[in-house]
């Protein structure tokens, strides 16, 4: 759902001595930090067992892990965007997410799981193309997902604290992973914690992950079959609405009114992504505003939809029904969501 450095020498060079195995002298300091990592890691025992994570889990785990420094670095990197920066046009995005080749390597995942997309379809009303489309974009259909281990990984982000409480909670989810039988092995992904072919993160692989295949294991990590239905559980979930497009490519006429359909409430989440919608109305008063179809199609007049201008007036703008924030509930992005609709067009044709 982009990826400054403040790590110090110090601990760069114990990182390094962990890899490599080698025999870097430790300095007060830094022993320290190790002791430090440790009690904190200790100080989740109870919070674990009240998870019903056994101590023969976190006893497996515990003593041998060290923090990951590359790991701070990566996320002390990250691009700030302040509330008010500027939002660039989503052409220059869709180009690149939704190009030729993701196009063609969708179909080729579409036609060959066409059997089990139906099936999942059928039971839960997200349409085969939508689950693709997430797959293509997560993980470019399963090419790469990423070779962090999870628990190393966020152990080191939830003690260093800046953001323990996003990151704490996924690391007792991974652990409790481990204690359901999910291999070590398996348990690798970004280095902020998402895994597998839908890049879940692992709260969200306990509440969503399906099996797919009927072996009895929910394997989003090289079961397609898993992973796709696991996908549509998820939008199930967020409240996919069977028979519904998530929305339209249109047309806005010139002199449109834009201040008489702004919307009128302040979002209460990503209020960067939400406020660049207008108010909801039905498919029939839009038509009546003057706003067309590309398509020459227009969904049901009594379906509602939102107005978004990506690129700005006289460009293609979007209806965009509530299947589209069940996208944005995936990833609050309107240029993920955007391109997670357009792919799952294109995969389609």
């Amino acid at each position: 759902m982009g990826d400054s450095l403040r790590s110090s020498v110090l601990s760069l060079l114990l990182g390094l001595a962990v890899v490599t195995g080698g025999s870097l002298a430790v300095g007060p300091a830094q022993a320290q930090d190790g002791a430090d990592f440790r009690a904190y890691l200790e100080s989740l025992r109870p919070r674990a067992r009240a998870m019903g994570i056994r101590d023969a889990t976190l006893n497996s785990v515990f003593p041998s892990l060290t923090p990951n420094p590359r790991v701070i670095q990566l996320d002390q990197s990250q691009p700030g965007g302040g509330a008010y920066s500027p939002i660039p046009n989503f052409e220059p995005y869709r180009r690149q997410h939704v190009d030729a080749a993701r196009i063609s390597r969708g179909r080729v995942a579409y036609q060959a799981n066409r059997a089990r997309l139906a099936r999942i379809e059928a039971e839960t009303g997200v349409p085969e193309e939508i689950m693709v489309a997430i797959y293509g974009h997560e993980t470019n259909y399963g090419s790469y997902t990423g070779d962090f281990d999870l628990i190393r990984s966020l152990a080191t982000l939830a003690h260093e604290g800046r953001r323990r409480a996003l990151f704490e909670p996924e690391l007792l989810a991974t652990l409790k992973m481990l204690d359901n039988g999910v291999p070590r092995s398996r348990l690798v992904g970004s280095w902020a914690g998402a895994t597998g072919y839908p890049q879940f993160l692992p709260s969200v692989y306990l509440r969503v992950a399906k099996d797919g295949d009927g072996d009895g294991r929910a394997d989003i990590w090289t079961s397609e079959a898993d992973a796709l239905a696991s996908i549509a559980n998820y939008f199930v979930q967020s409240g996919w609405r069977r028979g519904q497009p998530w929305g339209v490519a249109v047309s806005v006429p010139a002199g449109f009114n834009r201040a008489g359909v702004a919307a009128r409430t302040e979002p209460a989440r990503c209020p960067r992504v939400f406020n660049r919608h207008s108010r909801w109305l039905t498919m029939a008063e839009w038509r009546k505003l003057g706003i067309f179809p590309n398509s020459g199609v227009w969904p049901a007049d009594g379906m509602m939809a939102t107005l978004l201008e990506p690129d700005g007036p006289g460009k293609t703008a979007y209806l965009l029904t509530s299947n589209y924030r069940a996208i944005l509930d995936y990833n609050c992005s309107n240029f993920y969501a955007l391109s997670v609709g357009l792919l799952a067009d294109a995969v389609k044709q």
